[in-house]
């Protein structure tokens, strides 16, 4: 598709649903990411600039000492700070350029909540932050990411696409 033809479609799925169906396109995107068949894990979007992450420890993701590796810290904080930045970005795929996060308590097995905030940028940079709730309610970790606005429509990936009708 034309570049000027792709601008003029941007956004079409969202703006179908309006926000609530940007909301959805963006949950099913994140469920039709190869990389979340190894992981458990379920997005929601609850509004604008926010986003709520739930994954269920298990062993098979401790690294040699007993705990959660930090790579599922990772994985958590920077999918709940993305998602919701993307919520304000309807028409593409954003990109991690950078993200800085904190370990602050080991995590064994048990549910684990990632909560994401947009915090700055609406144009083409965008900054976000999650932090990563254990069980017990206690915070184990905290990260703030950048994130950039892509070439990529979000409309182009199949995952994004609108809600059928089963």
């Amino acid at each position: 598709m034309p570049p000027d033809d792709r601008q003029a479609d941007e956004g079409a799925a969202a703006s179908s649903g309006g926000a609530e169906g940007h909301y959805r396109a963006l949950e099913r995107l994140y469920g039709s990411a190869p990389i979340n068949d190894k992981f458990a894990s379920r997005l929601v979007i609850p509004s604008e600039g926010r986003s709520r992450l739930t994954l269920t420890i298990t062993q098979d993701v401790f690294h040699a000492a007993g705990a959660a590796h930090g790579t599922i810290y990772f994985k958590m904080l920077d999918d709940a700070a993305f998602y919701a930045a993307n919520t304000l970005a309807t028409d593409r795929f954003l990109l991690t350029t950078g993200f800085n996060l904190h370990f602050t308590k080991p995590v064994r097995e048990g549910e684990v909540i990632a909560e994401g905030r947009w915090i700055s940028g609406k144009r083409r940079v965008f900054v976000a932050e999650s932090r990563l709730i254990d069980a017990e309610g206690d915070e184990i970790g905290r990260g703030t990411g950048t994130f950039m606005r892509s070439r990529i429509a979000l409309s182009s990936l199949d995952g994004y696409a609108p809600a059928t009708d089963e």
